[in-house]
């Protein structure tokens, strides 16, 4: 009996950055400046036929045509909040599903990526964790978030006037647990035939994964943003368990170094305001102290409830009191303005429909908890 032997799987060209994209076409005997001629294509014209690709011969569109892709994820959702706030629910290629949403201002609009299915991390305060975690995002499924957004806010009725100016790694996941693929979505982002965004609108958010910080430092010099939300070891062990491995004093030693070549520049400090937890100005006083001598400037960040979660959000006067002590010692602090809250599109709501759904996967998390964070057994 005769068998057929499957097709080759097409590699999917939408993740490849720049180094990536050259090894490619030197691979399968062309130039390497194709590499810029197919970026500038795919994302800056948001092409996703070869045939389209006209400064390309023939002979080479078709021989892409034949070995490669351009691969999406499908778009199962997309709203837009009362305040402007857009959100994608986008369904990955294995069923899998991950949320985008867009912030616009009237100087800028921030595109909040995911980098994880899930998150394992499992902060007390925060939805997205308490979903589980399933896997990691590869380059192309963290960069189409971007490539989708571009083209659906071109197209969008009234949103015209906006474009993704700023884009922070705060969606789903820890994007220091998926280093090797988001750091091509970082270049990508920053390469001028791609996205050409500056190295000051592309924040990269972690819930302090320690070595990766300095890693991150050596190879782009993007935004930081630390997800703090404790000002003592105790308290933070209990809310963001990923403490426990990597304590406040390594964390704020890592963030002294990672714009230590740069003075102009300093690192965003989240802190989530709950009710009775962190909101005291004792806590205040223990944060002035925790920040002396870091670069640091203070996001406060009002919670957003989510159902049966415990932690209520601060009163408005108790956030006012907090930022004016943080003010007063010279700390740069901020509150930020809660958005798309009517989409679950705030901050800590990004949970949609992606749940944890097999025993399998929580013994897993559970694993990867014991190894990532030193959970107990």
């Amino acid at each position: 009996m005769t068998t057929v032997s499957p097709m080759p799987q097409k590699i999917n060209l939408l993740g490849f950055d720049k180094k990536a994209m050259q090894d490619f076409f030197v691979g399968i005997g062309e130039k390497a400046f194709r590499a810029d001629q197919v970026l500038k294509w795919i994302h800056f014209n948001g092409v996703q036929d070869f045939h389209a690709m006209t400064n390309l011969s023939k002979d080479l569109r078709q021989k892409l045509a034949e070995i490669a892709e351009i691969s999406l994820p499908q778009i199962i959702y997309e709203k837009a909040a009362a305040d402007g706030t857009y959100k994608w629910l986008l369904r990955l290629n294995d069923g899998n599903c991950i949320e985008t949403v867009f912030i616009p201002e009237k100087t800028r609009g921030t595109l909040c990526i995911s980098s994880q299915v899930g998150c394992i991390l499992n902060c007390d305060f925060c939805s997205t964790g308490k979903q589980g975690f399933n896997r990691n995002l590869s380059t192309a499924e963290i960069i189409s978030q971007l490539w989708i957004a571009v083209r659906k806010l071109s197209k969008a009725d009234g949103m015209h006037d906006h474009t993704v100016t700023n884009v922070v790694m705060m969606g789903m996941g820890e994007p220091l647990l998926n280093f090797d693929n988001v750091i091509p979505a970082l270049h990508l982002m920053l390469d001028d035939f791609a996205y050409g965004l500056s190295k000051r609108r592309v924040t990269v958010s972690t819930a302090g994964v320690v070595p990766a910080i300095y890693q991150l430092r050596e190879v782009t010099d993007v935004a930081l943003a630390v997800s703090l939300h404790a000002p003592n070891d105790e308290l933070r062990n209990q809310i963001v368990p990923l403490n426990k491995k990597y304590p406040l004093d390594e964390l704020m030693t890592a963030c002294r170094e990672y714009f230590k070549n740069d003075s102009r520049r300093s690192i965003t400090m989240e802190y989530v305001m709950l009710a009775g937890v962190n909101d005291t100005p004792e806590h205040a006083r223990q944060l002035i102290r925790l920040l002396n001598g870091v670069r640091a400037k203070m996001n406060l960040i009002p919670f957003n409830p989510f159902p049966h979660t415990h932690y209520q959000r601060s009163d408005a006067d108790t956030i006012n009191h907090f930022r004016d002590m943080l003010m007063k010692a010279g700390l740069n602090t901020t509150v930020r303005r809660t958005r798309g809250d009517d989409i679950d599109a705030a901050c800590g709501q990004l949970v949609g429909q992606v749940k944890d759904r097999t025993r399998r996967n929580e013994r897993y998390l559970r694993s990867i908890n014991k190894k990532v964070i030193g959970e107990n057994p």
